[in-house]
């Protein structure tokens, strides 16, 4: 495991000192909607059987990004994108806004919405095995708003008192290219449990997460949780937002992983 770690950690500062030009970032600015505020979510086939419906998936920068949709239904699961900019309307039909009201870079207009539903993993699939430096992931508006003020059924996070211990996470995790877990990372999106309820948050910007520390991966999932569970499950709206996705090109990361074997070979 230690070796493992050097050689993961010789991999990140290398990549930290490559220029631009070295890594892809997936930022979905390659993407088009239709107009401003708008969302893609699905085909949305129409098939009169109600809950087939249909897996596809969409890429940005030759990244894949899962979807799955139903048009009896109107439902969808998985990753969508959007450009909307809501930050004030609660409530399941402003499910594709972030909560802060636009893209991680200035100017950018289009980032990825999450959903974990009910069969749909949100999944990302990279062409060939990578290292993912980061990204860069915030709170949609319909999920904050339902933790900061209530939205049946889920909670106003806190409870009557404040004091309640509520915490929303999302998890990330990393498969290689047989499938098999490399490790995962959690980023607390709502946080409440401290003993002072002045450090109690909701996330309401870009935050960057750290992603590198799962290794040589060929997909990322994305999995919810969160403290306010009733009977059907999580009451909190499973819903995320992503940006800014950033791994090396394959020409750099081959030169990456072969620069860092030797070192690890020489240190071994």
């Amino acid at each position: 495991m230690a070796s493992r770690r050097l050689m993961i950690l010789g991999l990140v500062l290398t990549l930290a000192g490559t220029s631009a030009r070295g890594v892809i970032n997936v930022d979905f600015e390659d993407l088009s909607l239709e107009s401003g505020e708008s969302s893609w979510s699905g085909t949305y086939p129409v098939d009169g059987t109600g809950g087939t419906g249909e897996l596809t998936t969409f890429t940005s920068r030759g990244v894949a990004f899962n979807n799955f949709s139903d048009g009896d239904w109107y439902f969808w699961e998985g990753f969508a994108y959007s450009n909307m900019s809501d930050t004030t309307t609660p409530g399941y039909g402003n499910q594709f806004s972030a909560f802060t009201g636009a893209g991680y870079n200035a100017g950018d207009d289009i980032y990825a919405v999450g959903f974990a539903g009910y069969s749909t993993i949100p999944t990302v699939t990279f062409a060939e095995p990578t290292i993912v430096a980061g990204g860069y992931f915030t709170n949609t508006t319909y999920a904050a708003l339902a933790m900061l003020n209530g939205e049946p059924p889920a909670k106003k996070f806190g409870g009557v008192t404040g004091d309640d211990p509520d915490w929303f996470v999302l998890t990330i995790t990393g498969r290689d290219a047989a499938g098999q877990v490399t490790d995962s990372v959690p980023l607390y999106l709502a946080d409440y449990r401290f003993a002072d309820n002045n450090l109690d948050y909701v996330v309401d910007s870009w935050e960057y997460m750290e992603l590198s520390s799962l290794g040589v991966v060929k997909s990322l999932e994305f999995s919810l949780t969160s403290s306010d569970v009733g009977d059907l499950g999580m009451n909190t709206p499973a819903y995320f937002a992503m940006d800014n996705l950033v791994i090396p090109e394959p020409a750099t990361l081959a030169l990456l992983v072969f620069g860092s074997l030797a070192v690890w070979r020489r240190r071994a």
